[in-house]
């Protein structure tokens, strides 16, 4: 599923051009190595996009740019939200002493009216600097490693020296360099000319290689710096599991790598992973990595392609730390948003009519969180839910731990809707109801339909039989009621035998027990 800026968006807006009050809608959270904007789309307006702000101006987060200036926006409309995530070294932050502050403008246009709200926080470093440090973002590679100023840099591929070009034309070819507070820091999109694609233990990779050196007095100091990123994409098993791999030695270490991972930034220890659900082997060379489907901080949504889907998205974390030969400690991180295919939703309707209770019930389950029940059509008779409080219809919902529901309805057999049919040879009556559920899918209200019939049989139904007495004074007829007398009709000649009737006639007598 892939993720497009040019994307339309609902965001709540304010009358004034310039809006500082923060909605509900939009969540601002500090993580170990990134800030992160969230904004729900439940909102009305629509064409959203955002500003990097700082002391020198206002910059526009392109696809382009968000990609050279360490910006990545992830959009599943289908999910409800977009999200902004910032490199603590984008090119707009500002820090100082580990102190990192973002000012953002987020923009959106509705009935032809701009509103802007402005978007401020300080994040604080929760996690010590590793000597090196390498980001794998869905659009970009950064790595920091320790250093100082005024560099030259040189790319290198295989049995290929590339010739040493300044800080200032390495960035017009959209490399990304910078010098700050002690740390070198490089990034580079995918895909740029210097990049080299290959595969490490049959997983694709993307790497750089970028050698930068500077001269101070006597000394050339120089620095390797390569980025290295796993490009697999990923896949749903047949057990529930989205599965997702990079080789384990990306690069050179001493004794294997440490592994955390979790979902949403929230990355945590493998044991800790692996107690709730989640599996985390190394196997050839690999690491890989399964994420259950219900995993806490996933995703779900429901889909109406003429019948119901489900698909599940996942923003997963991953780190790697690796110490090599010199002790000098590597943290790899990995951000990828990993998306199921479409899965066919298991709604089932069961029959758990009991014959002696006199009515149908009828279970439809497994209906997801987010689909609900908002109509039955009943022997082509349209109801809507819910249902009046004079109605001889009844609808329950019933709630399950795993997120799913369920509803149970419940129709008399005697009731007017349903059909009766008896077949006199077999001694069998039938009672049929046809059912067609209409669910809605939120927040879109998309309906997808859900048939069943359902057929009651009493076996055995007999017609009246009586026992006749003969006396001086006439006949007496005795019949012993069964649940069923009420099918037929009674007459005395062509006359149907009411209370009235029986009253008015002398001979023959009628008695029922």
């Amino acid at each position: 599923m892939a993720f497009k800026f040019s994307v339309a968006f609902l965001l709540s807006v304010c009358s004034a051009a310039i809006c500082d009050l923060i909605t509900d809608g939009v969540h601002m959270e500090c993580r170990e190595r990134y800030f992160m904007i969230a904004v729900d789309l439940s909102f009305t307006g629509k064409e959203l996009r955002f500003e990097a702000v700082d002391r020198t101006g206002v910059y526009a987060i392109t696809e382009q740019y968000a990609a050279k200036c360490g910006y990545t926006m992830s959009a599943l409309p289908l999910l409800g939200h977009v999200e902004l995530r910032a490199s603590y070294f984008s090119c707009h932050t500002d820090n100082k002493d580990d102190m990192f502050s973002f000012n953002f403008n987020l923009i959106a246009t509705h009935k032809g009216k701009k509103a802007s709200y402005a978007l401020n926080k300080t994040c604080t470093l929760s996690l010590q600097w590793s000597h090196r440090e390498v980001t794998c973002e869905m659009n970009y590679m950064e790595v920091r490693s320790t250093a100082s100023s005024d560099w030259q840099v040189t790319f290198q591929r295989p049995e290929e020296q590339m010739p040493s070009m300044n800080v200032s034309q390495a960035r017009k070819r959209g490399y990304m360099f910078d010098s700050r507070d002690g740390r070198l820091l490089f990034r580079t999109p995918y895909g740029q000319p210097d990049s080299l694609s290959t595969e490490v233990e049959d997983v694709p990779v993307e790497a750089v290689y970028a050698t930068v050196f500077s001269r101070q007095n006597w000394v050339v100091l120089m620095v390797d710096l390569l980025a290295a990123c796993s490009m697999y994409e990923g896949y749903f098993d047949d057990g529930g599991y989205m599965m997702w791999k990079t080789p384990e030695a990306l690069y050179p270490s001493v004794g294997g790598t440490q592994i955390r991972i979790g979902l949403n930034g929230d990355a945590m220890e493998q044991l800790i992973a692996e107690k709730r659900g989640y599996i985390v082997e190394k196997h050839k060379g690999t690491v890989q990595i399964g994420i259950p489907y219900n995993a806490e901080g996933g995703h779900r949504k429901s889909f109406v392609i003429g019948s119901l889907y489900e698909f599940y998205a996942f923003d997963l974390s991953v780190e790697q730390i690796s110490v090599d030969r010199d002790y000098v400690d590597t943290m790899l991180q990995f951000r990828r948003t990993l998306v199921t295919p479409l899965l066919p939703c298991t709604v089932f309707t069961r029959n758990q009519t009991v014959l002696e209770e006199q009515m149908f019930t009828i279970y439809l389950g497994d209906v997801p969180e987010d689909v609900m029940l908002v109509s039955i059509q009943l022997n082509e008779r349209d109801f809507t839910l819910p249902f009046t409080n004079t109605s001889t219809y009844k609808v329950t919902e019933v709630l399950h731990p795993n997120g799913t529901h369920g509803y149970t309805l419940k129709v008399l057999f005697h009731d007017p809707v349903v059909k009766q049919k008896f077949l006199i040879e077999d001694a069998v009556l039938q009672f049929m109801l046809d059912i067609n559920y209409t669910l809605a899918v939120l927040p879109g209200n998309d309906s997808y339909y859900r048939l069943a019939s359902i057929v009651a049989l009493f076996t055995d139904v007999s017609p009246p039989a009586f026992d006749a007495v003969c006396s001086e004074s006439g006949i007496r007829f005795k019949l012993n009621r069964q649940p069923f007398d009420y099918l037929w009709e009674l007459t005395i000649g062509l006359d149907v035998l009411t209370s009235d009737l029986s009253a008015g006639v002398a001979t023959p007598t009628f008695n029922a027990a």
